[in-house]
């Protein structure tokens, strides 16, 4: 059977007090006065049958005991906060803030959108674009990132998919754009400035000698692809930002895909602990990028 454990404003006066390792300055966090805060903290004591914390010259310093029974309430108390804020979020219908790259979340994440509206009811998921370093914080609690940049030690990342990237061109073009296996010499190539070197990097990756690839330049990635889907060119694609024109017929990859090295990750807080919503979004970006 459980042993019941010793009231929930017995382990506040604790936590306060190991923290600060003051009990003044616990009652003064607690708006209780020195006497209430000891007398919690000899209650805990006498339940558990040992000393929490050491008490000399009028400061107290944590035991063994103490530190053990420490780390257990901060993760215990952390748990209960992260449950009480899902909560109100999903009763209150506050929005849950993602930001991803412009590419992936128009192409590939928007459309499956409703998905995670049906799966998940309770949680309104709001999607904005954003690229490169972005700051967590009450307006955006998410995002996915390809870590092409310096990530905060400060955000827990969560590896969602290796980037994998291919020429694609319109379907019904690929014989004047492609030859034996190989892109032919006069073939437009479509360049972007959000990825100068995005077609340099595919001949590296295949080993390939080519003169500097020649051709059209857009200001975002996403214009590449849409002049792809129009017949300009040849566009180097990340395989999940092509995935549907693929499947729907629009667009080609006759060379296939190659790992680029790099990856994408969730970015988020790693002072919160997972909870619900965030592992909602983990299984369902997991099962829809994976």
């Amino acid at each position: 059977m459980r042993q019941p454990i010793t009231s929930l404003p017995s382990l506040t006066c604790f936590r306060a007090a190991a923290e600060l390792e003051s009990f003044s300055a616990a009652a003064d966090q607690l708006n209780l006065t020195h006497g209430a805060v000891s007398r919690a903290v000899r209650l805990l004591e006498d339940d558990l049958g040992a000393a929490l914390f050491e008490r000399r010259n009028r400061r107290v310093f944590l035991t063994e005991n103490g530190r053990r029974l420490a780390r257990a309430v901060d993760e215990g108390f952390a748990r209960i906060e992260q449950a009480i804020a899902d909560i109100r979020q999903s009763e209150a219908g506050v929005p849950v803030t993602l930001s991803c790259e412009p590419t992936l979340l128009m192409r590939y994440l928007i459309p499956r959108l409703p998905d995670f509206q049906e799966r998940f009811p309770d949680i309104t998921l709001q999607l904005v674009a954003g690229g490169g370093p972005v700051r967590l914080d009450a307006n955006i609690q998410f995002a996915i990132r390809r870590n092409d940049f310096s990530i905060p030690n400060r955000y827990r990342t969560t590896e969602l998919f290796d980037e994998e990237i291919g020429p694609v061109c319109r379907a019904d073009l690929v014989e004047l754009f492609f030859e034996n296996g190989q892109l032919k010499p006069n073939a437009l190539c479509l360049h972007t400035r959000t990825r100068p070197q995005a077609w340099a990097q595919w001949f590296e990756l295949t080993g390939t000698r080519r003169a500097e690839a020649t051709g059209q330049s857009f200001e975002h990635f996403y214009f590449s692809l849409q002049a792809a889907v129009a017949g300009l060119g040849v566009a180097i694609g990340p395989k999940r930002q092509v995935h549907d024109d693929v499947e729907n017929g629009l667009l080609a990859a006759p060379l296939g895909f190659r790992r680029d090295g790099s990856l994408y990750v969730l970015l988020s807080e790693r002072s919160s602990p997972q909870g619900r919503v965030e592992k909602a979004l983990l299984t369902w970006l997991g099962e829809t990028l994976g």
